[in-house]
């Protein structure tokens, strides 16, 4: 190139290739549908994650976001018919909650259905009782899940016609999400996030 000399086009090269690396990072954490791999992302600028809901608790009460406004939520989608990962996530709340000790009541462990037409809110109540009282369970319409579903980017797919096949199972993401006082995105966790380093994230931001 005429006019640029060795270091300078290094340099070029080097910012060139970090812009890419940083872009490409980016996008696996924030694509549509797709669970982050990492254990822990501190968000990059201002992710768009998160936002309003109108929900059913399990004792048939409305909820909005608003009502966590004073504590640090963390939120975990799921469904009670789960096998496996929901189960994980609903008892890494219980070990952190356990370990926050009395900062504990600074935060909000909430669980969200993906499966509104089989997750009343009687339901939600004893299943996560198995787990922890302080967990507040949420339901809907399929409308008002999937608006929630849509503004906290996660993924779910029916795995089988649940007209043709009543013990269906439902694909879904697996991350659990830690939002502000404002409500606004912190960072998230996997089910795998050793619960000493969930509980050091939120010590941090109490």
């Amino acid at each position: 190139m005429p006019g640029l000399t060795r270091p300078r086009l290094l340099a070029i090269v080097l910012a060139v290739i970090a812009g890419v690396g940083i872009g490409a990072i980016s996008h696996l954490l924030l694509r549509d549908g797709g669970p982050a791999s990492v254990r822990e992302v501190v968000g990059l600028g201002d992710p768009a994650i998160g936002g309003p809901f109108r929900l059913i608790d399990s004792e048939g009460r409305e909820r909005s976001d608003a009502d966590f406004r004073s504590k640090l939520m963390l939120v975990e989608f799921g469904y009670t018919f789960c096998p496996d990962v929901c189960p994980l996530g609903l008892q890494l709340f219980a070990d952190i909650l356990d370990r926050l000790g009395p900062a504990a009541d600074e935060v909000a462990p909430v669980f969200i259905t993906l499966d509104p037409a089989r997750d009343t809110p009687e339901i939600l109540k004893s299943y996560v009782q198995h787990f922890s009282p302080r967990i507040t369970a949420l339901t809907g319409s399929r409308e008002a899940i999937d608006a929630t579903v849509k503004a906290y980017r996660v993924y779910y797919r029916l795995a089988s016609d649940a007209a043709t096949n009543p013990n269906y199972l439902v694909d879904h993401s697996a991350i659990l999400y830690l939002m502000g006082r404002d409500g606004k995105f912190l960072t998230h966790f996997t089910h795998e996030t050793p619960p000493d380093r969930v509980v050091a994230a939120i010590r941090s931001r109490l």
